[in-house]
């Protein structure tokens, strides 16, 4: 369900997000994305939609200022996965 590069960077960029590793293992990391149900935007847009579909207040909140959330990750090919921790 989700590319190599998207299990990898959150892998990888994990300690954003949380204090502690959730996973040390690409398997891990595949399985702790399904878990939670993580999802993968094609923009900066869809960014912004789910986060407010989400009950986050994110009116008037820059492109930064979205990057810059703990459950953003920015994918090598342009796209994002947001994690809900």
């Amino acid at each position: 369900m989700y590319s190599k590069e998207c299990v990898e960077t959150f892998l990888k960029q994990q300690g954003q997000l949380f204090d502690e590793p959730v996973a040390e293992t690409y398997e891990e990391a595949e399985e702790f994305l399904e878990e939670c149900m993580a999802v993968v935007v094609n923009n900066i847009k869809e960014v912004k939609e789910y986060l407010d579909e989400s009950g986050m207040d994110v009116e008037g909140m820059s492109k930064e200022e979205l990057l810059e959330a703990s459950e953003i990750f920015s994918l090598p090919d342009g796209t994002y996965l947001i994690v809900e921790g």
